[in-house]
């Protein structure tokens, strides 16, 4: 088990951010966590994270016990992570190999010297997600679509065993969004791929290797299982409180707005 919730409540005050998650994440199962702004996408992750704990309930992560131990260092270690918060902390100057390298040591910035072992990982990181032709350009002299496959390279340089992708298409136009999810399909068609939670808002973004979702809404699970359950007509237009049409072209699922007749 690479992930389970067991009746995870989080409090802030006098509300309830998250309530009664139960959420089970098997190694090898590739999930997207679909939620619109505000349904607690964002304390999902941080509590996966452990940035975040539980009110209540039960939280393991990678065979680690939330509340049994001190668990941080170890739990990140084996977890790749990529959000803009991330991007926002990469340090000016660095280029995207050096960005690439710091992912073996869990640093943002290079402190130590890395042997050559992992260098060729790093330059092997860069060709595969098609990053070597701007690996020596500074980060910041990057797009949005080049920077984001720099810190999946990142992400991946400490062998994670699971990759958590906070909206990585975000600000991206339909070429360079494509461009993404395609390396991001193609790694996790690898037969040592890490589990991969995709965490998004957009339908159209769920590709065939996410065969699992679950639709979180206003802090609770909508519901959770095989993603052509989920991601269906009757599903999502109560999920979205709107009558809403899905069509599937090539495994892929696009969302369209039904017109209702005006009398």
């Amino acid at each position: 088990m690479v992930l389970e919730m067991e009746n995870v409540s989080i409090r802030r005050g006098d509300s309830w951010i998250l309530k009664d998650i139960n959420w089970k994440v098997e190694k090898g199962e590739h999930w997207v966590l679909l939620g619109l702004n505000g349904s607690g996408k964002t304390f999902m992750l941080n509590l996966m994270n452990a940035y975040t704990f539980a009110t209540k309930g039960n939280v393991n992560v990678l065979g680690l016990q939330f509340g049994q131990t001190y668990l941080a260092e170890k739990l990140r270690r084996q977890i790749g992570f990529v959000s803009s918060a991330i991007q926002q902390k990469i340090h000016q100057g660095d280029n995207a190999f050096e960005v690439v390298l710091s992912g073996a040591f869990a640093s943002i910035g290079l402190y130590e010297k890395p042997t050559d072992e992992i260098r060729q990982k790093a330059i092997s990181l860069l060709e595969d997600l098609g990053c070597i032709e701007y690996a020596n350009r500074e980060y910041e002299t990057l797009s949005q679509g080049e920077r984001q496959r720099v810190l999946i390279a990142r992400a991946l340089m400490a062998d994670p065993k699971l990759l958590i992708l906070d909206e990585p298409t975000n600000g991206l136009d339909f070429i360079a969004r494509e461009r993404l999810l395609e390396a991001i399909e193609d790694l996790a068609k690898k037969p040592d791929a890490p589990t991969i939670i995709y965490v998004t808002h957009h339908v159209e973004e769920v590709l065939p290797v996410f065969q699992k979702t679950l639709l979180l809404k206003e802090g609770e699970v909508f519901g959770s299982g095989d993603t052509k359950e989920m991601i269906s007509t009757r599903q999502l237009t109560q999920f979205f409180d709107l009558p809403v049409e899905v069509s599937w072209h090539n495994d892929r699922p696009s969302l369209s707005k039904v017109q209702m007749a005006k009398k």
